[in-house]
């Protein structure tokens, strides 16, 4: 089953957190008896959404995605409250910053002149700027400790390879779409290097084998 449900306009009781007056809607799909899929407008609104889901509990696992966030291991007794909840629930609320992790990047990558010029600037542009955003991890994908960092600027939209590699080597720092990204293990992949790090981005003899998880602030160094 599909639902949509309203968030709350001006004038309408607050719930939830944010701006009053902000309005819309989220698209909630079960999932069986214990699972909801909540359906939302942007990656900065799942972020959003999935902080909420863990603070307000109830799930046993908050799954965030692109535009979507799995709640699972439900009770069922609570969905019709948790409905509710999300009908109160709007995008002007934002989670606290997470952690801050430094990936320092050596900027050698083969497709550096290229994205330069997709740019509209030198490899030294794309270095200055890459070493300038600040981005938050919005979800984890593709592959263990993959993560998913947004905050390019609008208009650095970057296409993928026409041909995707047949390997990418652990620590590759990559652009494509909107995202930015380090590549956790050797693996084909279609997005464009920039360059390395030696950081490992996931090792399971860590308490928690990601380094970069959802809600993960992350800032590129260049070095060498």
């Amino acid at each position: 089953m599909v639902e949509k449900v309203a968030r709350p306009g001006e004038g309408e009781r607050p719930g939830g957190c944010g701006a009053v007056g902000e309005t819309g809607a989220v698209q909630l799909h079960d999932v069986g008896p214990r699972a909801l899929l909540v359906e939302v407008d942007d990656a900065d609104q799942a972020h959003a959404l999935a902080a909420w889901a863990r603070e307000r509990g109830g799930a046993e696992d908050v799954v965030p995605g692109a535009v979507t966030v799995l709640l699972d291991g439900l009770d069922p007794a609570d969905l019709p409250r948790l409905r509710a909840d999300l009908g109160d629930w709007r995008p002007g609320c934002r989670p606290e910053p997470g952690p801050l992790v430094e990936v320092p990047v050596v900027y050698d990558g083969p497709d550096l002149a290229d994205v330069a010029g997709l740019w509209g600037t030198d490899v030294e542009g794309v270095v200055d700027l890459h070493t300038s955003l600040d981005l938050t991890a919005a979800f984890c994908g593709f592959a263990p400790g993959f993560a998913y960092l947004a905050g390019l600027p609008p208009g650095r939209s970057v296409p993928r390879l026409d041909s995707p590699r047949t390997r990418v080597p652990p620590g590759a720092v990559a652009v494509a779409g909107t995202w930015c990204a380090v590549y956790p293990h050797a693996s084909p992949g279609g997005w464009r290097l920039l360059g390395r790090t030696g950081l490992t981005l996931w090792d399971v003899d860590r308490d928690d084998p990601a380094l970069i998880t959802p809600g993960t602030r992350v800032r590129f160094r260049a070095v060498g």
